[in-house]
Parts: C-alpha cells; sequence; structure tokens
C-alpha cells in the first residue's frame, strides 16, 4: 500500500510539473507611455491598418505589450520569414554537434535533378548556403518572379563569394536539417521551440503537397512542404503561425536565445547569425547574416536590428538596441489589396509613435 501510494504522488507530481510546463504564459502588458510610446500615436497606427487591409499586429518592448491590434492567434502563412525559423532550428543542431558548417555538398552527398550540380558547386559549404552565398543556381522551389529575374547564370560565381537570395539554399538547408537530425523541420520546430516558448497555436500539424494539388483551405495545418519536382528535388517548407506565436519567436532572440531562465538557442549562435556577411543595399543599410535580414547603422538608419519580411509585407522585427519586438501581419492565404506603401508607411508610424525625450 506504501508503495502504491508512493508512485502515484510520483506519477501525480510528474503529471502536474508537464502540465505547468505546457501551459503557455500569455504576455505580460504595459501602458505604451511606461515604455516611452504615444497612445494618441499608436491609434493612428491602428487606423492605417485598418485601412491598409492588415490582419493583425503586435509590439512588445521589453518583453510587454504595448500594442496589439487584429486577431493575433490566426494563423497563416509566414512565407520568406520560414528562414528565421530555420536559422534556430540550425543553431541547435550545430550546438549539438549534429551540423558542422564547413562540410560542403560534395562530403554530405548533396545534388539535384539535372542539370545536376557541377564539381565546382559542390565545393559550396553548409555556411555559405546559410549566408545564401552558395554560388548554385539551379531551379528551386517556390521561386517567385523577382528571384527568376535576378537569379544569375549556373557557374557564374565561385561558392562563397556572392550574395544571392536564393530558394535553392535555402530548401536544400531543410533538406540538410532533417537528414542530419532524422526528423520533419515541422516537428523539430515543435519540440525545440514552440513548446519551450509555450506557443499557443502550433501543434506541428503538417502535409506534403505538389505545387499543382495545393489545398485552397489550410484549415489547421501548421505547416507543409511543397514539392516541384520538375524543378528540383529539394521542397520549400511553409509555416504557419500566428502572431502572438510568433512574437514570442522573436522575444527569444531578443532575450539572447534564453526563455523564462531555460537557454533555448545558443547566443553565440544568435551574434554570430545576425552579422552583416552581405551588404545589398549601403544607402539603407540593408544587409544579410544567416537566415535573417540585418540593418547597418548609417546615416538612414541609427539604430541596428535584424529581421525577415514575407512577401516584403509580413514582418518579424528585433530591434535590440530599443529593445523591442514587432510583428506585422496581411492576410495573404486569400486575395488581398495591401499596397508595398502601406507596410513602409506603417513602419513611420509605429517609430513615429515614440515620445521624444
Amino acid at each position: 500500500m506504501v508503495i502504491a501510494r508512493t508512485l502515484f504522488f510520483v506519477i501525480f507530481l510528474w503529471i502536474s510539473s508537464w502540465t505547468v510546463a505546457q501551459t503557455p504564459i500569455p504576455f505580460a502588458h504595459a501602458a505604451p507611455e511606461s515604455k516611452g510610446f504615444s497612445s494618441e500615436k499608436l491609434a493612428l497606427l491602428e487606423q492605417h491598418l485598418e485601412a491598409s487591409g492588415a490582419s493583425s499586429m503586435m509590439v512588445l518592448v521589453d518583453g510587454a505589450v504595448i500594442f496589439e491590434w487584429g486577431d493575433t492567434s490566426r494563423k497563416h502563412l509566414i512565407h520568406s520569414i520560414r528562414k528565421a525559423l530555420i536559422n534556430a532550428l540550425y543553431g541547435i543542431a550545430i550546438e549539438k554537434g549534429q551540423i558542422d558548417t564547413s562540410m560542403t555538398l560534395k562530403a554530405l552527398g548533396i545534388d539535384d535533378i539535372a542539370p545536376k550540380l557541377n564539381p565546382e558547386e559542390q565545393e559550396a559549404r553548409i555556411a555559405d548556403l546559410l549566408k545564401s552565398r552558395s554560388g548554385v543556381y539551379h531551379n528551386a522551389a517556390a521561386e517567385n518572379q523577382a528571384m527568376l529575374r535576378s537569379r544569375p547564370p549556373r557557374g557564374s560565381h565561385k561558392p562563397g563569394t556572392h550574395y544571392y537570395y536564393n530558394n535553392w539554399d535555402f530548401n536544400t538547408l531543410g533538406a540538410l536539417l532533417e537528414k542530419q537530425t532524422g526528423q520533419s523541420i515541422y516537428k523539430l520546430f515543435k519540440k525545440q521551440i514552440a513548446q519551450p516558448l509555450g506557443m499557443r497555436e502550433y501543434k506541428g500539424r503538417y502535409l506534403t503537397m505538389d505545387v499543382d494539388s495545393i489545398i485552397p483551405d489550410f484549415g489547421n495545418l501548421d505547416g507543409f512542404y511543397q514539392y516541384e519536382k520538375e524543378r528540383s528535388q529539394y521542397p520549400a517548407y511553409h509555416f504557419r503561425l500566428s502572431t502572438r506565436d510568433l512574437a514570442r519567436f522573436g522575444q527569444l532572440y531578443l532575450n539572447h536565445g534564453n526563455w523564462e531562465g531555460q537557454q533555448i538557442l545558443p547566443k553565440k549562435w544568435i551574434d554570430k547569425s545576425t552579422k552583416p556577411y552581405s551588404v545589398y543595399n549601403p544607402k539603407y543599410g540593408n544587409a544579410y547574416g544567416m537566415l535573417w535580414r540585418v540593418r547597418v547603422p548609417n546615416k538612414q538608419t541609427k539604430r541596428n536590428s535584424f529581421f525577415h519580411t514575407g512577401l516584403g509585407i509580413h514582418m518579424l522585427g528585433v530591434y535590440p538596441d530599443s529593445k523591442l519586438v514587432m510583428v506585422h501581419r496581411v492576410p495573404t492565404e486569400g486575395d488581398f489589396d495591401y499596397k508595398e506603401m502601406d507596410f513602409y508607411k506603417m513602419l513611420g508610424l509605429l517609430f513615429g509613435a515614440r515620445i521624444q525625450e
């Protein structure tokens, strides 16, 4: 009887601790003025979001919500922000010794459909792919027209010497991650990121689809592989996250990888991967790190930051100098009418809401 009671007590404690660990802790909220922002000016931002056709937005300062608009629990595609999510998984895999960024495509047995990679292309390292500097200009899944127009000819640049925003690099990184860890990207993200952070909507549900058979209603899906097998053997990996879950992800990076006292991501990886390895727009300080876009302070941009956009209108931004995280979303899974100029106006209204000291 004593053994039975003891066993029951141990099981009860284990279940209780598991339940507490899985219960999402909501963000604290703070008055904008307490964090250096004007409520009156943020009201102008709210009006703009409504008029522009955005779906939601959230702003955190010091980890507290100072602005929240729209349905921040709604999941939809994050588009190219997916690269930032893979950055996190690479940081963990590298720390665990599952991935060595100095390894070449040749050493890893990576090739693609015809026209196959040539010997020089196969000398690209994982580090080159992370920086989007592989020199491999093969067809890729989920390339848009802008990518196709700007893609250099095959063999025109040696690995590591030229930056080109390259879906072949990004898609192949996903396949490499799964090969080296033996797990699906979506399950890895759930276990290593979503659960420790207490993400509320992301459950790791995914499907595999061909580009010609993508379902019109994603329902509760958290992601899907998009294959275009006539172009490449490597799929694009699409994620669907809510605004508030994406804000948690951004806050993790602002916290140097620490969440509630637990080091989820190595700080040294965040520091390394948010350095500006390729400055592609010197005038505005726009650069690319490792799966993050980076702003380099100059005359036009006073504060450093790192961010990623999706379709040029979704955005996850991390601003360490201001201790600020922002997420902006647009309903892009169906027909939408959102203008690029409205995106830049949104940014102007947000940072224009600062109270001048």
